[in-house]
């Protein structure tokens, strides 16, 4: 047992370094050097090397001392500084993936409301689009034998276009201001849609019988959203170091720019492992709580997902109300 916590203390205190302290040590040593060129001097590499020199023969920083009082306190500001990283990042991932929208400050909710709008029409319009010119096809192929015309081909190119344009604003109609935030939401939409599956009621079931391997492939999904956002929060962090030292603007603008990007790469995958999951082991579930009696394989469908919703939302009674004539349910004797 104490080589086991020895091991898990050494594994944190590794991610502690890896994930806070380094790079709020860079953010310190950045702030640092900037302040001391200012706007003027910004490259000015010369000047930065003189600056160090000198602060490096101060008293304070040159007795044994002072040197280590300084090590200890740019750590705790490193960790603190990360810290505060952190809390940007939750902070735009709460903004990013804009499920609670609704329960945001008046300002913002009508904000959001009107951002989710706008989008909701430009996914209508696009739909609407793809969905005339697959008709135009279809109507051109079944009247080409009539009039000896060729058929036009349906063009792939076209087609997945028009599905990229459409995916580019939502994967299912929007009901969020942001891309992620439906990302999130078109899982629900989907499994309601398909088998009347709720997932916010049956995923905290579903999720203990999941596989390690599953629950891993999930844990590690969300964490990288987490680090993806994370990241984004460092480059808030150097607006501040834009103010004094301009190429920090820079620095914030690829950083949020990159984290982004990388949001959106990792709230697919978080998406689709979630889909997946429900998607193959809701069979499992509903078996485990006798919803299902047979041994065979058996795909999911509307009836399984309806009554595990209906068992998990406390009303299991209603299973035997929409259960089809003859059919046995879990509770018959």
């Amino acid at each position: 047992m104490g080589g086991l916590l020895s091991e898990l203390g050494k594994h944190l205190a590794e991610r502690w370094v890896s994930i806070l302290v380094l790079p709020g040590a860079l953010y310190l040593a950045i702030l640092a050097g900037g302040r001391a060129l200012g706007h003027g001097h910004a490259i000015d590499i010369t000047r930065l090397i003189q600056h160090i020199d000198t602060w490096a023969a101060s008293p304070r920083v040159s007795s044994t001392g002072g040197l280590v009082v300084l090590l200890i306190a740019g750590l705790l500001g490193a960790a603190a500084v990360g810290v505060v990283a952190q809390a940007l990042g939750s902070g735009l991932e709460r903004v990013w993936v804009a499920v609670d929208s609704d329960a945001w400050p008046v300002p913002l909710r009508l904000l959001a409301r009107r951002r989710s709008a706008v989008r909701r029409d430009r996914w209508d319009e696009l739909t609407r689009q793809r969905r005339a010119d697959v008709e135009r096809r279809a109507r051109q192929r079944a009247l080409a034998p009539r009039d000896n015309t060729p058929s036009t081909p349906a063009a792939p190119s076209s087609s997945a276009e028009q599905r990229r344009r459409i995916n580019r604003v939502a994967v299912e109609r929007p009901t969020c201001p942001t891309w992620m935030g439906d990302r999130i939401a078109a899982v629900a939409v989907r499994l309601r849609r398909e088998y009347d599956l709720d997932p916010a009621t049956v995923w905290p079931h579903l999720r203990l019988c999941l596989s390690d391997t599953t629950r891993a492939e999930i844990t590690d999904a969300r964490a990288e959203l987490s680090r993806t956002t994370t990241l984004a929060g460092w480059g808030v962090l150097y607006v501040g170091v834009g103010v004094l030292w301009w190429p920090g603007l820079v620095a914030a603008a690829v950083l949020v720019l990159t984290g982004w990007r990388r949001s959106r790469a990792a709230t697919e995958r978080y998406a689709q492992v979630l889909e997946a999951a429900t998607r193959l082991h809701a069979v499992e579930l509903a078996r485990l709580h006798g919803l299902i009696r047979s041994e065979e394989p058996q795909p999911l469908d509307r009836r399984v997902g309806r009554d595990l919703t209906f068992l998990f939302q406390g009303q299991g009674h209603l299973i035997r109300l929409m259960a089809p004539r003859g059919e046995a349910v879990p509770d018959e004797r």
